[in-house]
């Protein structure tokens, strides 16, 4: 459960009444949470011919997170990755625990109205998914703001959309639009790149607040073979399919879903495909499936109301081509890139 560390002073509210009065009333509505008031809480088992899943994110100011960034969009952001996790695994999200690390400022604002945002932007994404906050840990720091969320979600047994499940003959389908959130980014690095103001707001917002496709994974269940969530871009975390399935997947460059806004950037941004396909943050899908079951898939994605896009094919391994992922341009022809997608470490 939220329990407390002294170690270095924080701002005035007081770790104990942080956790009463802020985080405790995100646990309504699940019993097995205590109100936050025991070093412990109780896990509903999942319901007979489910599975559990889990899945945890740790963002960091300063690397994953401007510390000016509303409290709010950093709250639905810290989410919002686990939920993507759960939906690239076809699972349906239901309780997360969360650890704060929060300094005495976060961005110029005290951490006691800083909190005020965070839990507002929390409270409204757990009616949002249909999630609830059950426990964690609340301590403070003198380093950057550091925030874990850690989601356990079901899926029925058996129906987990799993890396290693590739087949060859399979077609590469993603969600969604990829490249925005990468250059949302680049856009708040250099805001004097010349790109439209309606472009440019919409950047900011995948950049900001990304749109895990949590109802098209549980309707993907059952018709993909393996999928994954893109977070650290396109062209690598394919690469983790490919891998865990030995096979290789080569990916046509012009068939990948991009938006109006991002194609605005294309002629000012010398990197701009590899920001694209290699940039990360989009929290789209990316999965493998039978080309018997395309129709099925477009008409689960309408149902959504979510694009999604066949961009490749997954072949077997060979002495010629090996594994993992290529781009193809339209001739065929591999195309170069200097980075595959983003590295933590």
């Amino acid at each position: 459960m939220l329990t407390e560390d002294r170690a270095v002073p924080m701002a005035k509210l007081g770790e104990f009444d942080r956790i009463a009065q802020k985080l405790a009333p995100l646990t309504v509505g699940y019993d097995g949470a205590l109100g936050l008031t025991d070093d412990a809480a109780f896990l509903e088992p999942a319901p007979s011919g489910w599975d559990v899943v889990v899945s945890t994110d740790t963002v960091v100011a300063g690397v994953h997170f401007f510390a000016d960034d509303p409290a709010e969009t950093v709250a639905k952001k810290a989410l919002r990755m686990n939920l993507s996790d759960c939906a690239g695994m076809g699972a349906t999200p239901a309780h997360y625990t969360l650890n704060l690390c929060l300094p005495e400022s976060i961005g110029g604002v005290d951490a006691d109205t800083w909190i005020d945002g965070f839990t507002h932007g929390l409270a409204e994404d757990q009616q949002g998914f249909d999630v609830v906050l059950i426990g964690g840990d609340s301590v403070s720091t003198s380093g950057p703001a550091v925030i874990t969320v850690t989601i356990f979600g079901h899926v029925p047994t058996g129906k987990a959309l799993l890396r290693s499940a590739a087949q060859p003959g399979d077609d590469i389908w993603v969600s969604g639009t990829l490249g925005d959130a990468s250059l949302g980014l680049l856009l708040r690095r250099d805001p004097a790149l010349p790109v439209p103001d309606s472009a440019r707001q919409h950047l900011a917002d995948r950049y900001l607040l990304p749109q895990p496709r949590t109802a098209l994974g549980r309707e993907l269940a059952g018709l993909a073979h393996a999928a994954l969530d893109v977070s650290d871009g396109l062209i690598q975390d394919l690469g983790h399919i490919a891998t865990a399935s030995a096979a290789q997947l080569r990916v046509e460059r012009d068939a990948i879903p991009v938006s109006p806004a991002a194609r605005s950037l294309e002629t000012v941004c010398e990197d701009w495909i590899e920001r694209v396909v290699a940039g990360g943050d989009d929290y789209e899908i990316a999965f493998t499936a039978p080309a018997d079951v395309a129709g099925d898939i477009r008409r689960a994605a309408e149902g959504q109301g979510v694009l999604v896009t066949r961009i490749g094919t997954v072949c077997e391994t060979s002495e010629n081509w090996g594994g993992g992922v290529v781009l193809l341009d339209p001739n065929g022809d591999t195309v170069p890139l200097g980075r595959t997608g983003w590295r933590h470490a």
